[in-house]
């Protein structure tokens, strides 16, 4: 059977990840091609990470990390399939550091902030919740104190 007739898993942004992560692990890690594709052969019985499952790049990230790597973080929640969500998680990790409280309740507290409006006193908890438009206002939020916090130098109550 050649490589083209060869069924594949479907490619989801969560799938998307662990594959870019066993390539950036490959990279640190200074694998050769070679020196790859034997670790993928040894953990998941494929030559390539395209034809392995979740589960099966979870394990091959899990030995890349046995052997060294020390770049991969648990978050303890799948990845979104919007990009606005993923988004918001990305600059919330990029402000974590600079900040005393950066938790997932200190994230769903600014969410709930910057939603509340006359029609939702509410506000919205989760950014998985957000339409894209309620999402940008997060988003523009998050960049502002992004940069604020940067340019003050100085660390935060979230």
């Amino acid at each position: 059977m050649t490589r083209a007739m060869t069924a594949r898993a479907p490619v989801s942004p969560r799938r998307r990840a662990l594959i870019a992560q066993a390539h950036i692990a490959r990279k640190a890690l200074a694998l050769d091609e070679g020196s790859y594709r034997a670790v993928l052969a040894r953990v998941t019985g494929h030559a390539s990470s395209a034809d392995c499952n979740d589960r099966q790049l979870d394990q091959v990230l899990d030995e890349f990390q046995r052997l060294g790597w020390q770049g991969r973080r648990e978050t303890g929640r799948p990845a979104s399939e919007k990009s606005w969500v993923r988004k918001i998680y990305a600059i919330w990790r990029d402000l974590a550091p600079l900040l005393d409280d950066a938790d997932e309740a200190a994230l769903r507290g600014f969410v709930v902030r910057q939603t509340r409006s006359r029609a939702n006193p509410e506000g919205i908890a989760d950014p998985e919740w957000l339409s894209p438009q309620e999402a940008n206002k997060v988003i523009a939020g998050l960049q502002g104190w992004l940069e604020k916090t940067r340019q003050k130098g100085q660390v935060h109550v979230g």
